[in-house]
């Protein structure tokens, strides 16, 4: 049985982990090992288990962390040994010698990425943004996704009033009608769209890469036990995305009981992604699209300078995830 800590900002720079153990198996890979993952609510630690997949040979301690951002500080901090986000929190850490490193990506479903308006609103277009007051979650999905649509309109962050808003902060800003429109990702969206009656404007379809990244602990790849354990580990999640296709009703039973949300909502999620969840290694064209989202950045000041994203990456693992990958 693994364990699941709730970790907050000064919790991660601490590294504090609790840890519980499950028997390893002689001669299996990462057997002995205890592998640090960091994760989210309703998150792999409930995927794992509902697929069966949970019986590893190594011991698993996961914390759950309310942002990539904050992962990425768990693993610079030495907290954790792997944990996945989009490929942006990433870009952040960039140029500042971090302890991670980006070894597997996984193509994940962006038409939960969603920009929404009250169901009775006059916004039609990107264009009738302007002079509206827009949620949005910094440094994420939600952020670049703004600029992107921004652009399409020929309109920067100054033709509008941005709100910088966490995902909760956002729902409850929305619901109350403290913004014309919100720019949002995963589960909140669809609580929206349930309860609020709000209304898709657009999608993140074309304009996001459906890149997400699963970052390591340098030396937890430099060790060759831990490093057997995250390649074991990376191989059942790919099984049980694989699972959660062909087994939606069960799936979303197993998240909604771990987080609270209606199952409908998860199945309503599922139908309508733009793609199945694939893992797999690390590619050129990865780290093309991280970079492309770096330079927008820069050149919206979101970040200070241009960054180099390249040496954030590795291919260590590319001949492993090779065998179990599916991506196209």
């Amino acid at each position: 049985m693994a364990s699941i800590i709730d970790v907050s900002r000064r919790g991660v720079l601490l590294g504090a982990a609790a840890l519980t153990a499950c028997a390893p198996r002689a001669k299996s890979p990462g057997a002995g090992v205890t592998l640090r993952v960091g994760t989210y609510k309703g998150g792999v630690q409930n995927l794992l288990p509902a697929a069966g997949l949970a019986d590893t040979p190594y011991k698993v301690a996961y914390s759950e962390f309310a942002g990539g951002n904050l992962i990425t500080e768990a693993i610079s901090a030495r907290a954790i040994d792997i944990g996945s986000m989009s490929e942006i929190p990433p870009i952040f850490a960039a140029g500042k010698a971090p302890l991670l490193r980006l070894a597997a990506v996984q193509r994940a479903d962006v038409n939960s990425q969603v920009v929404l308006v009250p169901d009775g609103s006059a916004i039609r277009t990107g264009a009738d943004l302007k002079g509206r007051r827009v949620g949005f979650v910094k440094a994420t999905t939600s952020h670049y996704f703004l600029l992107r649509l921004l652009a399409e309109s020929r309109l920067t962050f100054a033709d509008i009033q941005p709100v910088a808003l966490s995902p909760q902060d956002g729902l409850a800003a929305f619901g109350r009608g403290a913004i014309d429109a919100w720019v949002i990702y995963g589960v909140q969206g669809n609580i929206a769209r349930a309860r609020l009656n709000a209304r898709v404007l657009t999608t993140g379809l074309g304009r996001l890469s459906g890149n997400f990244v699963h970052a390591a602990l340098s030396e937890a790849l430099d060790d060759a036990a831990r490093r057997a354990a995250i390649v074991d580990y990376l191989g059942r999640l790919q099984k049980a995305y694989q699972w959660g296709e062909a087994n939606a009703e069960t799936w979303a039973a197993a998240q909604s009981k771990a987080t609270g949300v209606p199952a409908e909502i998860y199945l309503q999620q599922h139908k309508e992604r733009s793609g199945p969840t694939q893992l797999g290694p690390v590619t050129e064209e990865a780290i093309a699209s991280q970079q492309q989202v770096a330079d927008t950045f820069a050149k919206a000041g979101v970040i200070p300078a241009a960054v180099d994203v390249r040496p954030l990456w590795t291919t260590a693992l590319n001949a492993d995830l090779k065998s179990i990958s599916f991506l196209q």
